[in-house]
């Protein structure tokens, strides 16, 4: 762990040095340009123009970012690259496209700790089919809803904004910009199994998946019964099928 933390504080602090060299160096060209400029011994091109071409040539984007934020960005390049493939956007192609994005994003979440979650203490009470059952249930609920989002995908930019590791906990915070400039913050929570992050919650604008279902699920149980939770599951289930299907 010492040697990983020391790396760790290197790699930060080699980043931060060649951070400031680019930007002495854009300082420097740019003096240079207004140099040049004033004596009437540079191209007649406007400031900006030359501006910009310095600060693309000299400025370069630094952010350190750890395991967590590399292995969540694979998920979600996985699944863009699935999106703007031509010939899988074809119609008749929906079926197939759509089991592609669901063995990527299914070797990333840990459903099952989703559902364990979202059913808080009434996970406790199910027979180890039952849990299993659920599982199965909700995973496909999940994975239909997660699709027909991102299915209106065009080219917004992601962001990844920050990091943070807790032990085998970590958080990654990303940022979608909409074409109108709409920023959607949405921050990945996941738990390591081995080698590998997996993402046990996802917060939409401040508001947690995880909560929000087990708001749901609790409320249902308690005035009615964890059979009447299967069964507006599945009926949901049976909605969303429906509806693929014609």
């Amino acid at each position: 762990m010492k040697g990983i933390r020391d790396s760790r504080f290197i790699l930060y602090h080699l980043s931060f040095l060649l951070f400031t060299l680019l930007e002495n160096a854009l300082r420097l060209a740019t003096g240079l340009f207004l140099i040049l400029r004033t004596r009437g011994l540079m191209p007649r091109v406007s400031f900006l123009t030359g501006f910009t071409v310095y600060c693309l040539l000299f400025t370069v984007p630094i952010a350190y970012a750890g395991e967590p934020t590399y292995q969540v960005k694979q998920t979600i390049d996985g699944v863009l690259d699935i999106l703007k493939n031509k010939e899988l956007k074809k119609p008749e192609k929906t079926k197939e496209r759509r089991a592609l994005i669901r063995k990527v994003v299914g070797n990333r979440f840990d459903f099952e700790e989703m559902s364990k979650r979202s059913l808080a203490l009434h996970w406790r009470a199910r027979s180890s089919e039952e849990k299993r059952e659920f599982v199965a249930l909700y995973s496909d609920l999940l994975e239909r809803s997660y699709i027909k989002k991102i299915e209106g995908y065009e080219d917004e930019q992601i962001l990844y904004t920050g990091e943070t590791i807790d032990g085998d906990y970590a958080v990654v915070k990303t940022k979608i910009i909409t074409k109108r400039n709409v920023e959607i913050p949405i921050e990945y929570r996941l738990m390591k199994k081995n080698a590998k992050f997996e993402v046990y919650d996802v917060v939409i604008e401040g508001v947690s998946l995880v909560n929000n279902y087990r708001n749901q699920f609790n409320r249902i149980i308690r005035t009615s019964s964890y059979a009447e939770l299967l069964r507006r599951m599945k009926s949901k289930q049976e909605e969303e099928l429906f509806v693929e299907t014609h």
